[in-house]
């Protein structure tokens, strides 16, 4: 058999059916290639093949989780603010005032295990663009991180890498970073997680969509040349375990200009404003391949391309490896033909390169049948016959099989609560301290002070509280906060309760800036799909999340699946990354973290359980992980959640922090130190466990004298536990109980909490 020719046309496969091709090396089954053959009646081109293996990779077709996502539109709940939902670039919800936010986040895991600069700086670059093209302004950024144990080689190579990616792209770009997490755990060496989000706004009438409608409309691709970095980046990185050979992968991760991307934006937006774009789409992950096939496959399903009018920064590049490319800061957009000089003209005007590679066609009721049409000619040769939607949005479905690893019950059954616990007062502050300065509880400024959080001007509040908060636009008050949270810890022990828990913490941090939780968006990193352990970890993740949404009335809007985190056969612990944004009709109204009003009464919301499986004191102080995490109570957390933002809208609260990671000893100190005051609290029950428990549903709030009567009235009516627990003030935090006191001045809190991060990585 001869060996696949260098221009592999139409004509040429139809005439040589045994002709051997790498379907394997690009990341496809048997079973999927002869679908493919048996979809065009022939053996695929060269690029058809390319085309199919990247928008069925897992990566870009959800092959793996589909039977299992779709049950965040099944069981949605019933929301008026939602505009756009799942299937597009990136979910629309309305605000009020005839405006509308978008937001979604996704990851870019492997490429910044691979080269950590370039990989966290495009995949900053990435999510920006899905916002862009829904039609909206970006606005912030945020990003949750996970690394290896902070004073492991590995993570002293990766890190500081992520972080300047991150800072470089997102500085450039003038994009606030407003928040996010950053956590270490043994199980993320060689296998970081980078979850890049970001938020947009716009008018309601300003929305996009990816679909190519108007046979005649022209296919314009503008922004950067077409090089072969990134070929197979994303679609292929995200798509298989990582091994020792991760490194020689470099070539894939894809290079990014922030400072053309820029230009991109305003373009666009300018595009936009000028109602020049009848269809959108970005060029991410799979470029030229998923740009054709989804704006073809959302329209008339007919689109013509001539490959050879693509501009190439490499001009040997093969039509196929034009389809792969992942180079960045590229758009592509259907124009009508009339329109097409004012478009070229705004191009024109901020630099951008446009180029007319095509047009829109119309199909025959038999090729709409089959799934449309797309045609790509190379110098007038046929090399892509086939019909988009077949790639697009009818790739392989896999039931995946799943089973309750025989592992789980023995983990679930080592109870944290038999762990050794303090025994004297001098020992509870030790372990006190060890656990706020822990690496993922202690101060994320080395990491923070490399974003800029207040470019734009409308940050309302940022790092290092828990949530961020933007304004959303000049002429008005209202705005809109947002947060990030996952617990491997939780999720490994109990997937359906962890990932809850993981949504309720984001709900509560939102609500602790005064704000009402509204929607979400997730990025759900697991191990392989092909281990049923692994499914069933996914399997009970998306259950709890879906009916916790339902639970508390916030749809998911969108999101990610990352697959495949795992070294060989050892996977990450399931991280589900959950943000919810919430809106404030007034960002004036909003609670900030820190206590700095001396005299201020402290209150605590909530019940407290003797619950340590999964937490921060096991972790930190025994290295230990087993039991059941917090229990989950989602009426609880609806309920604290009114008491917080009805506390900020009548004023009633000075400061609010909700308790999670560490309990209500982090919490405190956290509090005393962003306020630069101290604070005095007297416990009735065991103070262990008043310090460390992780129950969920509470939080600590700060509520100036002569208002406690009316606050405590408030909590009851919404059935929320609450106990004055002391006042806000001195130079110390002090936590008195039936046994004694302990007593950390602030100086002693703070060199535990700051410390840690800049020990172990201030020269990298």
């Amino acid at each position: 058999m001869s060996e696949v020719p260098r221009l592999d046309t139409v004509a040429v496969a139809q005439n040589s059916p045994d002709t051997p091709q790498p379907y394997a090396e690009l990341g496809m089954a048997k079973d999927e290639y002869e679908r493919v053959r048996e979809i065009l009646g022939r053996r695929p081109t060269s690029a058809e093949l390319a085309i199919y293996s990247v928008m069925w990779s897992e990566h870009c077709s959800y092959k793996s989780s589909k039977v299992h996502l779709r049950q965040f539109g099944e069981k949605a709940p019933q929301s008026d603010a939602l505009l756009v939902g799942m299937g597009e670039n990136a979910g629309v919800v309305d605000v009020g005032d005839g405006r509308a936010v978008t937001f979604k986040i996704e990851s870019h895991n492997h490429p910044s295990y691979v080269e950590p600069h370039q990989g966290a700086a495009t995949g900053v670059g990435g999510i920006v663009r899905d916002i862009l093209t829904m039609g909206a302004r970006p606005v912030a950024v945020m990003d949750a991180l996970r690394f290896g144990p902070a004073d492991a080689d590995d993570t002293k190579r990766v890190l500081p890498g992520v972080v300047s990616g991150i800072s470089f792209y997102g500085n450039c770009l003038g994009l606030p970073n407003i928040g996010g997490e950053i956590g270490f755990g043994a199980g993320y060496i060689g296998n970081p997680l980078v979850n890049a989000l970001c938020v947009g706004v716009m008018k309601h009438e300003d929305i996009k969509l990816a679909q190519a409608p108007g046979p005649g409309n022209k296919v314009v691709l503008f922004g950067s040349t077409t090089g072969p970095d990134g070929i197979g980046g994303a679609s292929v990185l995200a798509s298989a375990t990582f091994d020792d050979e991760s490194h020689a992968k470099r070539p894939s991760v894809q290079v990014g200009d922030p400072f053309m991307e820029k230009l991109l934006i305003e373009c666009s937006l300018e595009l936009f404003a000028k109602d020049l774009v009848v269809g959108i789409q970005d060029l991410g992950a799979a470029g030229v391949s998923c740009a054709t096939t989804e704006l073809a496959a959302g329209g008339t399903g007919g689109m013509s391309i001539r490959l050879d009018r693509v501009p190439l920064r490499d001009p040997r590049l093969t039509p196929e490896e034009i389809l792969m490319s992942e180079s960045q800061e590229r758009m592509m957009a259907i124009v009508e033909p009339a329109r097409m000089d004012e478009f070229l003209a705004i191009c024109d005007k901020w630099q951008i390169l446009a180029t007319e590679i095509g047009e829109v066609t119309d199909v025959t009721a038999e090729e709409a049948e089959r799934g449309g049409r797309l045609v790509m000619t190379w110098h007038g040769e046929t090399v892509v016959d086939m019909p988009p939607r077949t790639a697009s949005d009818e790739g392989p479905v896999y039931e995946r099989p799943y089973a309750r690893p025989e592992s789980q019950d023995a983990l679930q059954a080592d109870d944290a609560a038999a762990l050794p616990r303090p025994a004297t007062d001098a020992e509870l502050r030790e372990q006190l301290l060890r656990v706020l300065g822990a690496p993922g509880v202690g101060d994320p400024t080395w990491v923070t002070q490399q974003y800029d959080s207040y470019v734009r001007g409308d940050t309302v509040v940022s790092t290092p509280h828990d949530a961020g908060m933007i304004r959303i636009a000049d002429d008005s008050h209202r705005g809109v906060a947002l947060s990030t949270d996952g617990n491997g810890r939780y999720t490994r022990l109990d997937p359906y309760a962890g990932t809850q828990l993981a949504y309720a913490e984001a709900y509560r941090n939102v609500a602790a800036t005064g704000a009402r939780p509204l929607a979400v968006t997730n990025c759900l990193n697991f191990g392989s799909p092909e281990d049923p352990g692994v499914m069933w970890q996914f399997a009970e993740s998306t259950r709890g999340l879906a009916d916790a949404c339902k639970a508390l009335g916030t749809p998911v809007t969108g999101g990610n699946v990352s697959f495949y985190n795992q070294t060989g056969d050892v996977a990450i612990n399931p991280t589900p990354v959950i943000g919810v944004l919430g809106v404030i009709d007034d960002v004036r109204t909003r609670l900030k973290t820190a206590f700095g009003s001396e005299g201020a009464r402290v209150f605590l919301l909530g019940e407290t359980r003797p619950e340590f499986g999964g937490s921060a004191w096991a972790d930190t102080v025994h290295g230990h992980l087993g039991g059941l995490p917090p229990r989950v109570d989602l009426t609880a957390e609806a309920a604290l959640g009114e008491v917080l933002a009805e506390a900020a809208e009548r004023g009633l609260a000075e400061a609010a922090h909700d308790l999670s990671d560490g309990g209500l000893g982090v919490a405190l100190a956290e509090s005393a130190l962003r306020g630069g005051t101290g604070v005095r609290v007297t416990v009735s029950e065991d103070v262990f466990t008043a310090l460390f428990s992780e129950s969920g549903a509470r939080a600590v709030v700060a509520v100036a004298p002569g208002d406690e009567e009316e606050f405590v009235a408030l909590a009851a009516r919404h059935g929320v536990p609450v106990e004055q627990i002391g006042t806000v003030g001195g130079d110390a935090l002090v936590v008195s109980h039936a046994g004694g006191a302990v007593e950390v001045p602030l100086a002693e809190l703070r060199e535990a909490y700051e410390s840690t991060l800049p020990a172990l990585l201030g020269d990298l």
